[in-house]
């Protein structure tokens, strides 16, 4: 891995955040699908966030509210100052949406661990079943940063432009239809396939066998090689937005593409909308 990507402001090694969890002004946050892992064992000092009850609406299928993440802020201790570093399962994926949301909301000084629980693991780290209960903090969002996050009315008039691109992160399978979703998961799409023109460029293909990211060199070649080049207005999805906030790190936060959106209503919106353009 490159010296540039492994040291960079956005991401932190296993080592750096073992020499850091004491830090009164570094808070570590696992972010999960639910905290079951979190409750199982997680690293000293961290919180646990449940990505589907604690940062999406309930009600509707939108992002966490201004109101609600605010909360959950402050009852996890965190400041407008602090440092936050998210990990997670699944190579960071909903440590990745974390990151995206708090990057939605304002929060600067974010960052994410390098390889995520598995390398955290693989290196037979400190783990602890102790859950610390942090005083309540100030912390106020002031306000949305839009230009990281994409609707579906910004897609659709885009389709045929040059200085456009659209990525899907999705497995080949759902790309081309064959499948509607992984197996066993059941947020579903009416239609299969993609919408026209994205280049199918899997989330997966960023990292390592360890879970860590690639090299700025292997990304840009990844990415530039499929026609997603900085010079475009990018857009990523995937089929509920997960994967998607993962590349969208990739192409915003490690190769710093300066117009990159994360389409979190991806293709569980975008299938089951009336007449909207599919390929397979």
């Amino acid at each position: 891995m490159s010296n540039i990507i492994s040291n960079h402001h956005v991401l932190v090694t296993t080592d750096w955040a073992e020499d850091h969890l004491d830090d009164e002004d570094v808070r570590f946050v696992e972010v999960d699908v639910n905290t079951d892992a979190y409750d199982s064992n997680h690293i000293p000092g961290a919180v646990g966030w449940n990505w589907k009850t604690q940062l999406q609406d309930q009600l509707r299928r939108t992002i966490a509210s201004k109101e609600n993440f605010e909360k959950l802020l402050q009852h996890s201790g965190i400041t407008n100052d602090t440092t936050i570093v998210l990990y997670g399962d699944n190579n960071n994926w909903f440590a990745a949406w974390a990151y995206w949301l708090l990057k939605y909301y304002g929060h600067e000084d974010v960052r994410i661990l390098d390889g995520g629980r598995k390398k955290w693991e693989t290196e037979n780290r400190e783990l602890t079943t102790d859950v610390v209960d942090y005083d309540t903090a100030d912390y106020t969002i002031s306000g949305e940063n839009k230009k990281y996050r994409a609707f579906r009315d910004d897609i659709e008039p885009k389709l045929n432009s040059s200085d456009f691109g659209l990525v899907d992160v999705r497995s080949p399978d759902e790309f081309t239809g064959k499948i509607l979703a992984p197996p066993g998961l059941n947020e579903l799409s009416q239609r299969p396939g993609h919408i026209p023109g994205a280049s199918n460029i899997p989330w997966s293909k960023a990292v390592n066998d360890d879970g860590t990211f690639k090299s700025e060199e292997e990304l840009k070649k990844l990415y530039e090689g499929e026609g997603i080049t900085p010079d475009k207005e990018i857009i990523a999805y995937c089929r509920i937005g997960e994967r998607s906030a993962h590349s969208w790190f990739v192409l915003n936060e490690l190769l710093e593409y300066p117009n990159v959106r994360n389409y979190d209503g991806s293709w569980t919106e975008w299938g089951n909308l009336i007449d909207a353009p599919i390929e397979r």
